[in-house]
């Protein structure tokens, strides 16, 4: 995950986020929109609706935009989402997930191999990489909430298994079946998290140069900015000089 979260944070500096938020919206919706028809309309009856609702406030999406996408399965409109998961090689042989929700798994299969083929990867066979990963909870808070010492105490009270905090805030993990009962024992001591999200945390991180680090972000932008893919993860790492070539660049 650090290559991913890295590459987020270069993004997030260089503006392009307020430029895709509108794509953003749209796959929040979807989100929302397929949370409800698999449960209840009701977030306090459906986690994963409550979770992605949660996720859509975190982005500053308007209340008006998550009730129209609620209301959406709620009348059995809209199209019907299937879950795909995509598992690959990018350059370097950096392993790569990437998780779809689309209403034509032939179009999403066929973008997704020619995002790969362009970067020089290869997209394998479900299972060919997610064998070295794990399945896991993430919930994050600004540094707003406490300071590391206040969120940590929180984070091993609530039956977290990790926190890694730096200026910016607080990223907790915990196991994927606890992730229900620790985000709301944090929410009880720390407040709403800003997002708590189900994610693939490799066991293993890939170290890349400068050239390839580029590569794969372009990779990760281009799986990014298609309409049916939800989220991307890459088990790279930069090391902080070259993140700071490529934040500069």
């Amino acid at each position: 995950m650090a290559g991913h979260s890295q590459f987020k944070n270069i993004m997030h500096r260089k503006g392009r986020q307020d430029a895709m938020r509108s794509k953003l919206f749209s796959k929040l919706a979807r989100e929302i929109t397929v949370a409800a028809k698999t449960g209840m309309s009701d977030p306090a009856m459906n986690p994963r609706l409550r979770l992605a609702i949660q996720n859509a406030k975190a982005e500053s999406m308007p209340k008006d935009n998550i009730q129209r996408a609620i209301n959406k399965a709620a009348g059995g409109e809209g199209d019907n989402y299937e879950e795909v998961r995509y598992e690959g090689y990018g350059p370097g042989g950096v392993a790569v997930i990437v998780e779809v929700l689309t209403d034509n798994r032939n179009r999403s299969a066929s973008n997704v191999r020619a995002a790969f083929a362009k970067a020089g990867g290869s997209l394998g066979e479900t299972g060919s990489v997610s064998f070295m990963w794990d399945r896991a909870g993430q919930i994050y808070y600004p540094a707003s909430a406490g300071d590391a010492e206040k969120v940590m105490e929180a984070a091993i009270e609530a039956g977290a298994d990790d926190v890694e905090s730096d200026e910016e805030g607080h990223t907790i993990l915990c196991a994927f079946e606890s992730i229900g009962d620790v985000s709301k024992a944090l929410e009880d001591a720390l407040g709403e998290a800003e997002s708590v999200k189900t994610i693939w945390k490799p066991q293993n991180s890939v170290p890349v140069d400068e050239e390839r680090a580029q590569s794969l972000m372009k990779l990760v932008a281009t799986l990014e900015d298609d309409d049916d893919v939800q989220n991307v993860y890459a088990n790279f790492e930069v090391d902080e000089a070259t993140l700071e070539k490529l934040s500069a660049a």
